[in-house]
């Protein structure tokens, strides 16, 4: 019976077990460098390889560090390619087991490893060969899975590799292709990597930022783990890729190492096809991408190959019948694809791209008229009185930037610093405005000044108004209110004039408000004005000061009803504004001193309300 329930839990097991293992990745590490390379390489005709050359792990008997890899896994992004790892290449296969490894210290690194990223390194792959490209882009695709990413030690280790190039036979030094996007950093734990949180030897919890943590793909080290890898961690799919010259050999090396010592391994998963000489006509010119074609422009797609290929240009699918060149002039927005036959070979590579247009930006042409009472033929201009305009009001554009000259504006020299205060050279004279929108793409427009030697009437202002605060003391505000298309300084006594139409803390009394404009073109018909308030007491006693209760000025106003109450409401008084004078007596009684309230009403409906002392 101990025998027949060992036996049944034996099978228990390989059934329980085989939906987990037939999730993992499958490495055969008997492949040949010729293999290897004819994996990631298709064969593709677009490319000629020679040379191939593979080395690793010389001292695990049976097994080899590099290898081939199968997968049906939706939980890794390659259904076949190449790995090269710093241990033996079978272990690559998940789920993810937490171990310090393999290798050997009598494994060596690699010396252009050591050099291209500045480390020490040991139990290095490599897998090199030349290739002849017949494009002038090569790329592949591959991700990056360590053992590293796990503990504290993305904070402070990473094992290295590179993909290494140059022309055969150069003395330069190798070109790192394994580089985060749009930089020469290259690919690592270090660099590529979460937030990371950790308990340190004293029980302290530690932690280090994340590093372009949008290329890190995730983690398989959760407890309940079945991940295709046996890695703690793995980057996204990234994409290898360079220009070169169509015809020239080149050698490539792709190559990994434990960076000091052996423990905690890593490869790199190349996938299968990837490998190629290729066309690239750049980035999708898109909106929201913030890199569309500016309206108007032409956009040129260029291939960079000989004109001995045979090229067809499609746009939404649909052939362009004319066109035939290396290249092809964009004009509209749309879908665009070549197709190149590399002649004589049975090459043939495509490549697409999506093209946005931006919005015209829609400028109008502007002038400014300026006074020339001096008739000396200059005068004092604010361009920026035509801001506005020209930008017909949109306030999505950039501030207007003037230039004397339509090369400057062109080529961005001399704009004019301070174009608020720009002295004429000539009259009239051209300026060139220029305006840019979101997506950094700019249009022009005239801006013309002029000269007169006249009064201008709609550069003189018209006061409609003056709006007041009122019994506030010496604390009163006045805000002119005009209009006019012209700058303008404002005055409330003739003498002292400001930029703003608004006035703070001024005093009770009769005033005069003007609009000047500043460079003297007129100046505002006086408009008159009062600012009211009223005594906080007054003496009915009959000694000839104080004796009654008004309101200065309210008769310059227009007509007014008050009202006065005692402290309990009553209606003592009722008066007009042209006859507002109260002595403190109610049906000829005099009433005791206190304190009252008023009620002041306009005509249009306007309400005041204040209250007073009457002494005795």
């Amino acid at each position: 019976m101990k025998v027949f329930g060992t036996i049944f839990y034996c099978f228990l097991f390989y059934f329980m077990s085989s939906p987990l293992r037939a999730q993992s990745i499958n490495v055969d590490d008997t492949k040949t460098a010729l293999e290897l390379v004819n994996l990631i390489s298709n064969n593709s005709p677009c490319v000629a390889i020679t040379n191939e050359n593979v080395s690793g792990d010389g001292f695990s008997p049976g097994k080899n560090s590099y290898g081939s890899f199968t997968n049906t896994s939706p939980n890794f992004p390659f259904q076949s390619g190449v790995v090269l790892s710093t241990w033996s290449s079978t272990q690559s296969e998940g789920p993810f087991v937490r171990n310090r490894g393999g290798g050997e210290n009598e494994w060596l690194g690699d010396s252009d490893l050591d050099q291209a990223l500045n480390i020490n390194s040991i139990n290095a792959s490599v897998l090199e060969f030349d290739f002849t490209p017949l494009t002038n882009t090569i790329s592949f695709n591959y991700l990056f899975a360590s053992n590293e990413y796990q503990d504290n030690f993305p904070c402070d280790y990473s094992d290295g590799f590179a993909f290494l190039i140059k022309e055969k036979g150069s003395s330069a030094a190798y070109q790192n292709l394994a580089v985060i996007p749009n930089t020469s950093t290259a690919v690592s734990s270090m660099n590529i990597r979460p937030a990371i949180s950790f308990i340190d030897t004293n029980n302290n919890v530690k932690s280090c930022p994340a590093v372009n943590e949008s290329y890190f793909g995730q983690f398989n080290n959760n407890p309940n783990n079945a991940s295709p890898i046996n890695y703690a961690g793995q980057t996204k799919v990234l994409n290898a890729t360079t220009d070169v010259i169509a015809g020239t050999t080149y050698h490539i090396k792709l190559v990994i190492g434990d960076d000091q010592n052996p423990y905690y391994d890593s490869a790199i998963f190349i996938e299968a096809a990837s490998f190629n000489s290729v066309i690239d006509l750049g980035n999708d010119k898109l909106l929201t991408t913030n890199n569309a074609v500016c309206f108007g422009e032409d956009y040129i797609l260029d291939t960079k190959l000989s004109t001995n290929y045979t090229y067809k240009w499609y746009k939404d699918g649909i052939l362009l019948n004319l066109e035939n060149n290396p290249f092809y002039t964009v004009k509209s927005p749309g879908n665009y694809k070549v197709e190149v036959t590399l002649n004589p070979s049975a090459c043939v590579v495509t490549n697409d791209i999506k093209i946005e247009y931006t919005p015209e930006i829609v400028l109008k042409n502007s002038s400014l008229i300026q006074c020339d009472i001096d008739e000396d033929e200059k005068s004092l201009f604010d361009l920026t009185q035509a801001d506005s305009e020209i930008k017909n009001n949109n306030s999505g554009l950039s501030d207007v930037t003037y230039y004397e000259n339509l090369t400057d504006a062109i080529t961005d020299n001399n704009p004019i610093l301070n174009s608020s205060n720009y002295i004429n050279s000539s009259n009239p004279q051209t300026l060139f405005a220029k305006v840019t929108n979101s997506y950094n793409c700019f249009n022009y427009a005239e801006l013309t000044l002029e000269l007169s030697n006249d009064i201008i009437p709609n550069r003189v202002a018209t006061i409609t108004g003056v709006k007041t605060t009122n019994f506030a003391g010496n604390k009163n505000t006045v805000t002119i209110e005009f209009s006019g298309s012209s700058d303008y300084v404002f005055s409330i006594d003739g003498n002292y004039y400001q930029d703003s139409p608004e006035f703070l803390n001024i005093p009770a009394g009769n005033y005069i408000a003007y609009a000047n404009d500043k460079n003297g073109c007129g100046i505002s018909n006086p408009f008159s004005f009062s600012i009211l308030d009223y005594p906080k007491y007054f003496t009915p006693n009959g000694d000839g000061y104080n004796d009654f209760w008004t309101i200065k000025n309210l008769n310059l106003l227009p007509p007014a009803t008050i009202h006065i109450f005692d402290r309990y409401g009553k209606l003592l008084k009722q008066f007009n504004s042209s006859n507002l004078n109260w002595n403190g007596t109610l049906n000829g009684h005099l009433l005791p001193a206190d304190d009252y309230w008023f009620n002041l009403i306009f005509e249009d409906g306007k309400h005041i309300k204040g209250h007073f002392s009457l002494k005795r």
